[in-house]
Protein backbone atom coordinates (compact mmCIF):
# COMPACT_ATOMS: atom_id res chain seq x y z
CA UNK A 1 0.00 0.00 0.00
CA UNK A 2 1.15 3.63 -0.84
CA UNK A 3 2.86 5.64 2.29
CA UNK A 4 0.34 8.04 0.77
CA UNK A 5 -2.78 5.86 1.30
CA UNK A 6 -1.40 4.92 4.91
CA UNK A 7 -1.37 8.51 5.83
CA UNK A 8 -4.81 9.08 4.71
CA UNK A 9 -6.47 5.97 6.69
CA UNK A 10 -4.34 7.08 9.81
CA UNK A 11 -5.99 10.69 8.95
CA UNK A 12 -8.96 9.45 8.68
CA UNK A 13 -9.30 7.64 11.45
CA UNK A 14 -10.13 4.61 10.10
CA UNK A 15 -11.88 2.20 13.02
CA UNK A 16 -10.11 -0.75 14.60
CA UNK A 17 -10.69 -3.10 11.60
CA UNK A 18 -8.47 -2.34 8.37
CA UNK A 19 -9.63 -3.17 5.02
CA UNK A 20 -6.49 -4.72 3.04
CA UNK A 21 -5.89 -4.58 -0.40
CA UNK A 22 -6.54 -7.91 -1.03
CA UNK A 23 -9.96 -7.17 0.95
CA UNK A 24 -10.63 -4.77 -1.61
CA UNK A 25 -10.14 -6.42 -4.95
CA UNK A 26 -11.72 -9.24 -3.57
CA UNK A 27 -15.30 -7.32 -2.70
CA UNK A 28 -14.89 -5.63 -6.25
CA UNK A 29 -14.56 -8.44 -8.06
CA UNK A 30 -17.61 -9.86 -6.21
CA UNK A 31 -19.05 -6.24 -7.23
CA UNK A 32 -18.19 -6.91 -11.31
CA UNK A 33 -19.48 -10.34 -11.51
CA UNK A 34 -22.89 -9.34 -10.17
CA UNK A 35 -23.20 -6.15 -12.72
CA UNK A 36 -25.29 -8.07 -15.90
CA UNK A 37 -22.23 -6.79 -18.74
CA UNK A 38 -20.16 -8.91 -17.24
CA UNK A 39 -22.17 -11.81 -15.88
CA UNK A 40 -23.52 -11.89 -19.98
CA UNK A 41 -20.01 -11.44 -21.81
CA UNK A 42 -18.18 -13.41 -19.75
CA UNK A 43 -15.45 -11.38 -18.79
CA UNK A 44 -15.21 -12.42 -15.45
CA UNK A 45 -11.57 -13.20 -15.69
CA UNK A 46 -10.85 -9.43 -16.90
CA UNK A 47 -9.92 -7.47 -13.97
CA UNK A 48 -10.99 -4.02 -14.71
CA UNK A 49 -10.47 -0.94 -12.83
CA UNK A 50 -11.72 -0.77 -9.38
CA UNK A 51 -12.77 2.65 -10.49
CA UNK A 52 -14.74 1.28 -13.47
CA UNK A 53 -16.20 -1.53 -11.81
CA UNK A 54 -17.73 1.29 -9.12
CA UNK A 55 -18.45 3.62 -12.27
CA UNK A 56 -20.08 0.29 -13.95
CA UNK A 57 -22.07 0.23 -11.09
CA UNK A 58 -23.46 3.61 -10.21
CA UNK A 59 -24.55 3.07 -13.82
CA UNK A 60 -26.49 0.10 -13.45
CA UNK A 61 -27.78 0.92 -10.22
CA UNK A 62 -29.15 4.57 -12.10
CA UNK A 63 -30.79 2.49 -14.77
CA UNK A 64 -32.68 -0.01 -12.44
CA UNK A 65 -34.15 3.11 -10.84
CA UNK A 66 -34.79 4.74 -14.16
CA UNK A 67 -36.82 1.05 -14.69
CA UNK A 68 -38.89 1.02 -11.49
CA UNK A 69 -39.80 4.48 -12.61
CA UNK A 70 -40.88 3.27 -15.58
CA UNK A 71 -42.82 1.08 -14.02
CA UNK A 72 -44.22 2.12 -11.70
CA UNK A 73 -45.69 4.59 -13.90
CA UNK A 74 -47.14 2.07 -16.28
CA UNK A 75 -48.46 0.40 -13.21
CA UNK A 76 -50.28 3.95 -12.16
CA UNK A 77 -51.83 4.20 -15.61
CA UNK A 78 -53.17 0.89 -15.67
CA UNK A 79 -55.09 1.13 -12.19
CA UNK A 80 -56.38 4.37 -13.15
CA UNK A 81 -58.24 2.33 -15.82
CA UNK A 82 -59.00 -0.98 -14.28
CA UNK A 83 -62.34 -0.74 -12.55
CA UNK A 84 -62.21 0.55 -8.56
CA UNK A 85 -62.52 -3.51 -7.03
CA UNK A 86 -59.41 -4.29 -9.49
CA UNK A 87 -57.20 -1.68 -8.81
CA UNK A 88 -58.27 -1.78 -5.07
CA UNK A 89 -57.28 -5.11 -4.83
CA UNK A 90 -53.90 -4.83 -6.53
CA UNK A 91 -53.26 -1.73 -4.68
CA UNK A 92 -53.87 -4.02 -1.43
CA UNK A 93 -51.70 -6.57 -3.00
CA UNK A 94 -48.78 -4.20 -3.48
CA UNK A 95 -48.95 -2.74 0.11
CA UNK A 96 -48.89 -6.36 1.71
Amino acid sequence: MSSRRSRSRQSVGVSSRNISDDQINELVSKLQQLLPETRNSGRRSDKGSAAKVLQETCNYIRSLHREVDGLSERLSELLETTDTAQAALIRNLLTQ
